[in-house]
Formats: structure tokens, sequence, C-alpha cells
């Protein structure tokens, strides 16, 4: 087990990534929802986001509207903020991250507000971690730069997720090369990524999650498999 080592491959253009997302439930398969991964080069920064909505049929059952914001420093990938926005049925959230650096210490400076039936809610905290820091949305372009034929088959690599409230550990391993098949049945040599969570004290904290990537240079998230209480959820790359 080791950190999180080893230069970035390449720097990033402009993207705009877009997928169907789907739900998984025994036999039931349907496309529920779509997102969109956008950066934006700006100076000495990325600006990144990743919208996602349910869509009409789905939001009868559980309307979601989902947007993560972000800007990473453009020469070592760091994160410099990070904002998640949800709308999920009545209720509103969003959590705000500010990170500050010295040496290997990250601190993240955080706000976290809570709408329901009505009552806001607001805390603020501050995250401190040593090493490799990152969010749900710095951590995928991180991913995208590694050299993935230097990595060994199942060596894990580890960082930190500080995610609003909470601090998790992300063990990172690589399962290796596969041939996956998207939604338009065409097929992709493809690394295959496994993420696990947890907590201090090593309690998992999250259910584990799958993706994977093209082999080529620009390591496009190709698909990606998360579990839910009941079944599970897919997204598919459509269009890039």
């Amino acid at each position: 087990m080791s950190a999180f080592s080893g230069k970035a491959a390449t720097t990033f253009s402009n993207e705009s990534l877009r997928y169907v997302v789907s739900y998984k439930w025994g036999l039931i398969h349907k496309d529920a929802g779509d997102a969109t991964l956008s950066l934006r080069r700006s100076g000495d920064r990325y600006k990144v986001s990743l919208v996602a909505k349910t869509r009409p049929w789905a939001d009868k059952f559980y309307s979601v509207r989902d947007t993560l914001l972000g800007e990473i420093r453009i020469k070592d990938l760091r994160p410099l903020s990070y904002a998640k926005i949800t709308h999920e049925k009545k209720k509103y959230a969003r959590d705000d991250i500010r990170y500050s650096f010295s040496g290997d210490n990250t601190v993240g400076h955080t706000k976290c507000l809570r709408v329901k039936n009505g009552v806001t809610n607001v805390t603020e905290r501050t995250l401190t971690a040593s090493g490799p820091v990152y969010d749900m949305l710095s951590i995928f372009y991180y991913l995208r730069q590694l050299n993935y034929d230097q990595l060994n088959k199942n060596k894990l690599y580890v960082a930190t997720i500080f995610s609003g409230k909470k601090r998790e550990k992300i063990k990172i391993r690589s399962i290796g090369k596969e041939v996956i098949t998207l939604k338009d049945k065409s097929k992709h040599d493809a690394y295959h990524i496994r993420f696990n969570f947890t907590q201090d004290g090593g309690k998992k904290s999250s259910d584990d999650m799958d993706v994977w990537i093209s082999t080529d240079s620009r390591h496009i998230p190709l698909y990606l498999v998360g579990t839910l209480p009941v079944g599970e959820v897919r997204a598919y790359l459509t269009a890039y």
C-alpha cells in the first residue's frame, strides 16, 4: 500500500464529456438520468464541473438535480475549491470547501448548508490531513494523469477525500486492462480502477465504486458502476 506518487502524464484541454446514467436492479435496467463532466482552463487553474439530473419519468419517483463545481491548480492538480450542490425531492444541500496548504499538509475550510421542511441549518468546520488530499471531483483528474502501464495489478494507492462534513480515506486499486462495451455497443480497451472508502479507524464509510478509463493518452472515464442501497447506478460515456 502506498500514497499517490509519480509525475502527472499530461495536461488537459477544454472538454465536455456526456454520460447517460442508468439504474440496474435485477431484471430492471433503465436509463434514469444524464450527466455532463466539463473542464475549462483559466489562467493557472482548471475550472471543472459535473452536472447531473434525472429524466422526466424518474422525476416522478425521485427528482435529482446535482452539481459539483471545483477549481484545480494546473501545476500539481491540488484542489483549490469545491462545491457540492444537491436538490433531491424537497431537500436542498450545499457543501463548500476552500483549501489551503502548508508543505505536505492540507486544510479544508468547510461550510455545509441544509434546508429541509423550510428549516435552514449551517455548520462550519476545519478538516486537516497530510499527504495527497482531493474531493470527489478533483480525484478523477488526478487519476487520469497516472501512468497505468507502470502500475502493478492489485497495488493499492491511498489518498484522503474531503467531503464537506467528513474526511475519508480512499484506497484505489488498479485491477488491470479490460475490454468493455458501452451503450452504443462500441467496444473499448480500458483500465479498470476500484475505489474503496473508509473513515478513520478503518470502518467502511461508502460503498465501493468501479471506474473504467480509456487506455489512450486522454484517459477518459468511459464507464462507472456504484452500489445503491437497492440496486446499482451505472454511467456510460455517450459523447466527448
